[in-house]
């Protein structure tokens, strides 16, 4: 393999699990990140998470010691809004989420309405409210569009895993017999908006993750080759449970520190 066929130009990397865990600073992330800087390497940081905006995701790294722009985030929310815009701009959606996501399709000059809405469209948030997935399933049994933002089923929280929109988004599809549209990752789209925005391409593109139904997948649906590391969900033994791999596993991001530039060496 020559170094053309290992050169690395760009990187997408997951958040939680990979640069923070628990609120923490993975140690290594502040130095991989400052190195993709300092080489003027593009990154994107693309997370499931729906909750909050790219802005207040870059002010919580922030207080933690990341310094990581807001337009280098890309969330679930954000892909969901290009997804709809593109579909049916300037329509209409019953949000079951967090400010993450309304702000996402105000932004594209989304209107929210319980009346008729073009579309159910639900993202992460900590309270769930019996009564909103009520009104979701209702709105879905009259003919509205399913949408969510992500299909993860738990989260990740200082007490123990917290059930998310994939196990939400399952409790809509019992009710009503219809299945989600999932925007987030493993879907490439998600993956494709984001080398979009970066100007980059798969080929060259890795993409870092501690998930393997998610992280490495997408990545590997989009052409992208891949790392796993088991700084997060992930540890050696639960990669075997699945039938692709990663194209190589680190123990943490620390691991690239002064090998950004071709890490496969």
């Amino acid at each position: 393999m020559t170094h053309t066929d290992t050169q690395v130009l760009a990187y997408l990397t997951d958040m939680d699990g990979v640069l923070i865990h628990e609120g923490h600073l993975i140690p290594g992330a502040d130095e991989f990140l400052a190195e993709l800087r300092d080489r003027e390497v593009p990154y994107t940081v693309l997370t499931n998470n729906s909750m909050r905006t790219p802005r207040d995701l870059a002010a919580r790294l922030k207080v933690i010691g990341l310094d990581v722009p807001e337009d280098r985030i890309w969330t679930s929310a954000s892909a969901t809004a290009v997804f709809l815009n593109d579909q049916r701009p300037n329509g209409t959606a019953y949000v079951v989420g967090e400010s993450g996501l309304t702000t996402a399709l105000h932004e594209i000059g989304y209107v929210l309405t319980e009346t008729d809405p073009d579309y159910v469209v639900l993202g992460e948030t900590r309270t769930y409210s019996f009564e909103a997935i009520t009104t979701a399933i209702r709105l879905i049994d009259k003919g509205a569009r399913f949408i969510a933002t992500n299909p993860d089923a738990t989260g990740p929280s200082l007490d123990g895993v917290l059930p998310a929109t994939g196990s939400v988004a399952a409790l809509i599809t019992r009710a009503t017999g219809r299945e989600p549209y999932y925007v987030g990752k493993p879907n490439p789209l998600i993956m494709r908006t984001a080398l979009r925005r970066m100007d980059a391409h798969s080929g060259t593109t890795v993409m870092i993750g501690d998930r393997m139904d998610t992280d490495v997948l997408a990545g590997l649906e989009s052409g992208c080759r891949t790392m796993l590391v088991l700084s997060g969900i992930s540890t050696q033994e639960s990669i075997e449970a699945y039938p692709y791999r990663p194209t190589k596993v680190l123990t943490s991001v620390a691991d690239l520190v002064g090998h950004t530039s071709d890490p496969f060496a």
